[in-house]
């Protein structure tokens, strides 16, 4: 099989403030964190050998992962500074990497996409790059790709457009030859720029995979919420991080808390998310919100009370 880059340099800005306690792909999800899900995904699918690249928060992503062994997979690192981009993550990762083709997956991506018949795909198309999709039925919120009848990528349909599009869900087949053209120590962007050049000098040369999977959405912190619930109802998985404290008659529900995290008496959370290391202070009620230590910079929106920063989701 071959190798596969997980994108997990980025800021995770619209995950904000949550991403300023983790990096994106660290996020804990019912009871695990989303980049350890990925590999596993990928171990299943018969990948030996992962590159995750790194920019943002890098030691809450190595902490996790290590290299990979508990897994089943060969974890290696690609370092970027500044953060590189879609483009310029890859450029960089080649000499790790070191395959003339390699899978690339978002690492907000939660998917159950069987990965054959991609490559199969691939192989036969003679393409640079693969992406899967699905129908993009949500285009208020996504903008899409327009795919012709031979599933050849032709073009980026913005959100909000009546035009019929298929959303890109963050998992694809490339060549490396793909990143010919990209500066290695540059940001640069694939389907800003580096894809729409492509399908500009050579027709086909960007394909469409019709996928019929399921994937979650890690977008937002109401997203990240839902979507760890989700997964925690249909799993019977925890929403409790380690080393938690919880008072005896504290109320939790609907909410997920991170590592670390003591919840004093009488307190009652509704619906929200408790990051790392947060003592909730006692006979408080909330609903709806982020808790998070208020170190650095706040958020938009986020306000500062006592020890703790709050947002709502």
């Amino acid at each position: 099989m071959i190798p596969a880059l997980i994108l997990t340099a980025g800021l995770g800005t619209r995950l904000r403030p949550l991403s300023f306690v983790r990096a994106k792909a660290a996020l804990p999800v019912a009871g695990e964190p989303l980049v350890r899900r990925i590999l596993r995904w990928l171990a299943d699918a018969g990948v030996t050998d992962a590159v995750l690249n790194l920019h943002h928060l890098p030691h809450t992503l190595t902490a996790e992962v290590g290299d990979g062994s508990d897994l089943g997979i060969r974890v290696r690192y690609s370092w970027e500074t500044p953060v590189l981009g879609s483009a310029g993550g890859p450029k960089r990762a080649l000499p790790i990497l070191n395959a003339p083709r390699f899978l690339i997956v978002n690492g907000d991506t939660l998917t159950d996409l069987d990965l054959g018949p991609v490559l199969a795909d691939h192989e036969r198309s003679g393409a640079l790059v693969t992406m899967a999709v699905v129908p993009n039925t949500q285009p208020h919120k996504y903008s899409g790709l327009a795919v012709d009848d031979d599933d050849c990528v032709t073009g980026v349909v913005r959100r909000g457009s009546s035009e019929p599009s298929h959303h890109f869900f963050g998992v694809q087949v490339v060549e490396a030859s793909t990143f010919d053209s990209v500066r290695d120590d540059a940001p640069s962007e694939t389907v800003g720029a580096l894809y729409p050049a492509l399908i500009a000098s050579r027709a086909g040369s960007v394909r469409a995979f019709r996928a019929d999977a399921n994937y979650l959405d890690i977008g937002t912190a109401a997203d990240y919420l839902d979507s760890c619930l989700r997964i925690a109802d249909r799993e019977g998985s925890g929403t409790i991080g380690r080393r938690a404290q919880i008072a005896a008659d504290a109320r939790i529900e609907r909410s997920i808390l991170w590592d670390d995290v003591v919840v004093e008496d009488g307190t009652l959370l509704r619906e929200c998310v408790v990051a790392d290391g947060v003592r909730v202070p006692a006979d408080t009620s909330w609903h709806g919100v982020t808790l998070r230590l208020a170190t650095g910079e706040l958020a938009p929106g986020e306000r500062r009370i006592g020890e703790l920063a709050i947002a709502s989701l």
